[in-house]
């Protein structure tokens, strides 16, 4: 359990944009920041970040929170982890009760697994810097490799022993169960008889963009054709090979600030590079190259330079995840070592300066590459030639931006000796075939949109054009009544955060006669708080909200009022449920803002300026809404009853209903 003033020091310290800037590139917008949202795929900007409230929100997808909910969500972290994240990025000492056995058990599968992955580097470790054999036979390779110590401690490299099950052995009795074992994929089963994953081998540990251990990868060291040269941690419930870049939660802060991402294969080429002192470098691991990978980039970065080694043939096996690259609107570059060279030994053969001239020098835009690489193969062949125009088209009809596939259009046409119409036709015809394939993957899917009910629809509703008198389908009508009063549950809960503590002067009459009257007696005034209104109004009226998450606000802010204090957004804010936050920052945060146009000496009023009338328009907008569904419950009723008793009664209370209806209506229509 971690003390109440040690999380309000996590939350207070906590400083979002730093927070999201490890996993996100933000870019200055007036008072905010923007970038692309981590939470789902796009290719304009909507996550904003708020420094001065301490938000994030999205309004492509609709995620939104505070620091804490950040890393939770992102980083897929309990609450206590979260802030267990946030005060060690801040050296904030967190004391807490040591871990009972009983406690122990309730630790879930997820983060049973993290920390069995980091037991298991923290023994790579010893068995490396420790041991004979370690010493011998995993840090001699190393020495050998040029790998200096400073790398091998900032990499967390390790060593495992031949032997098959030494691993296995002590991880039991240190009181690691068997199954949490072999859910790891750090050992495995066979006729009854447990096993080490990875014995004999160098062992790189593979990490999330948080930094914990999430899985390794190892090399023989011995020839063994029996053997894989490189074996990987299986897929587990914490790593998805195609979802995790080796070293990118070393090279995340240089990628940003150097704004490319060096691209390679292997984890020696991203440890060489760093101790040449290039840390926006992140390898695939060996494997193709997935959109998963892709998108962990472009959070950082739009730019990719991908560094090739000189084999040919892998060269062309990895055209098709730069074309991955492509679709996602990023920028490629490739640079090709001499054959015999990969990154790794050009970097340790070369000084840092002569690194970064050769990169400079060599590295062209893909098109251009690509295009030059099958003109040596196809030569003079045409029948090569024709199948190399159309793989060069193919690459750039896949480019979302217009600009950017018209300029790579006329380069190749240069590049081909081909005339640029003739290309642009088979550009158009490879993206309607793009296009079609896209609308039959659609097409098999049935996406929802949320219908969100605009400020003129209601308006038009205050008007006259009633729900009831609709040809609409009954369960439409119902779903847009529930938007409604959903949108006035939370345009109601949205004034009471913002403006609950302000003082308005109210007639001590009847607030109903009150609506009535077109001029004010001021003697008859006296101060209160808008929370005090909209309390004393709902408490007499009996309103409930229907929406669980707005009756949830409601209760916490109603509660708080009558203990003495007034709750603001920022109150909501400090909250540990994750689920509390988001809904109050999508009821209070507005993606629109009006300028400051005072400078100019251009006044527009606001709802700040008019409080007392924007909290009189949503009660009794909320109040309109509940009228309306009760209408449509007693009309419901009337359809099925039989007696004229209950019949008459029903009626009666529909026209009270009704009188009620009308009444609100002219004073919204008035106040509007």
């Amino acid at each position: 359990m971690i003390p109440k003033e040690t999380v309000d020091k996590i939350i207070d310290e906590s400083r979002i944009e730093e927070v999201i800037s490890d996993f996100v590139a933000l870019k200055k917008r007036g008072v905010n920041l923007l970038g692309n949202c981590p939470f789902h795929n796009e290719k304009t900007p909507s996550f904003t970040v708020s420094p001065a409230k301490g938000i994030y929100k999205c309004f492509g997808c609709g995620v939104s929170g505070n620091a804490v909910n950040f890393v939770m969500e992102h980083e897929q972290m309990s609450y206590p982890e979260a802030l267990k994240y946030l005060a060690k990025k801040y050296n904030i000492t967190v004391e807490e009760k040591e871990i009972s056995p009983d406690e122990k058990l309730k630790i879930n599968k997820r983060e049973s697994l993290f920390l069995i992955s980091q037991f298991a580097k923290e023994q790579f470790r010893k068995n490396l810097s420790e041991t004979d054999e370690g010493k011998s036979v995993g840090l001699g390779y190393f020495k050998s490799r040029g790998i200096s110590d400073e790398m091998i401690d900032k990499f967390g490299l390790g060593y495992s022993f031949e032997e098959r099950n030494h691993f296995t052995k002590i991880a039991l009795d240190k009181g690691y169960k068997k199954d949490l074992l072999l859910d790891s994929g750090l050992t495995s089963e066979r006729n009854n008889k447990l096993f080490d994953r990875f014995f004999g081998r160098i062992i790189f540990p593979i990490h999330n963009l948080s930094g914990r251990t999430i899985g390794f990868g190892a090399r023989i060291l011995q020839s063994n054709k029996k053997s894989a040269k490189y074996l990987n941690s299986p897929e587990t419930p914490i790593y998805h090979k195609s979802d995790v870049l080796y070293g990118l939660y070393l090279a995340k802060r240089a990628m940003i600030q150097n704004d490319n991402c060096f691209l390679v294969e292997g984890y020696t080429d991203v440890i060489s590079l760093h101790q040449k002192g290039i840390e926006n470098v992140v390898a695939s691991s060996g494997t193709s190259l997935t959109k998963g990978q892709i998108k962990l980039i472009k959070r950082f970065t739009p730019n990719i330079t991908v560094l090739y080694d000189g084999d040919e043939a892998g060269i062309k096996a990895s055209f098709r995840g730069i074309d991955l690259i492509l679709s996602e609107g990023m920028n490629v570059k490739v640079v090709t070592f001499p054959n015999g060279e990969d990154p790794d030994s050009f970097a340790r053969s070369n000084t840092l300066v002569e690194l970064e001239e050769y990169i400079e020098e060599k590295k062209q835009d893909f098109i251009s590459f690509k295009a030059s690489t099958l003109l040596k193969e196809a030569k003079n062949d045409p029948i090569k030639r024709a199948g190399l125009i159309k793989e060069v088209v193919q690459s750039i009809s896949i480019i979302p931006d217009m600009i950017v596939r018209s300029v790579y259009t006329q380069d190749a046409s240069k590049l081909l000796n081909i005339a640029e119409q003739t290309l642009v036709n088979e550009l158009n015809k490879a993206r309607r075939l793009n296009f079609e394939k896209e609308q039959k993957i659609k097409g098999n899917s049935n996406p929802t949109k949320f219908d969100s009910l605009s400020q003129n629809s209601i308006t038009q509703d205050i008007e006259g054009k009633s729900l009831e008198k609709s040809n609409l389908p009954k369960d439409e009508q119902q779903k847009k009544l529930n938007q409604e009063n959903n949108y006035n549950e939370a345009y109601l809960l949205r004034l009471l955060l913002k403006y609950g503590h302000y003082e308005i002067s109210v007639n001590n009459s009847n607030q109903n006669d009150e609506l009535n009257k077109d001029i004010m007696d001021a003697k008859k005034q006296h101060q209160i708080t808008v929370a005090q209104m909209v309390i004393e109004d709902i408490s007499h009226d009996e309103i409930e909200f229907k929406n669980s998450q707005h009756k949830s606000i409601w209760e916490v802010f109603k509660n708080k009022f009558y203990e003495g204090e007034i709750p603001t957004e920022k109150f909501f804010l400090r909250s540990n449920e994750a689920n509390l936050v988001k809904q109050v920052i999508n009821i209070t945060e507005e993606r629109h803002r009006l300028n400051n146009w005072k400078k100019h000496s251009i006044y527009v009023t606001t709802e700040q300026d008019k409080i007392k009338l924007a909290i009189t328009v949503a009660l009794n907008r909320l109040k309109l809404g509940r009228i309306k569904s009760e209408i449509k419950e007693v009309n419901e009723k009337l359809k099925s009853f039989t007696s004229s008793e209950e019949i008459n009664d029903l009626l009666m209370h529909l026209s009270i209903l009704n009188q009620a209806k009308l009444t609100l209506s002219l004073a919204l229509g008035r106040n509007l």
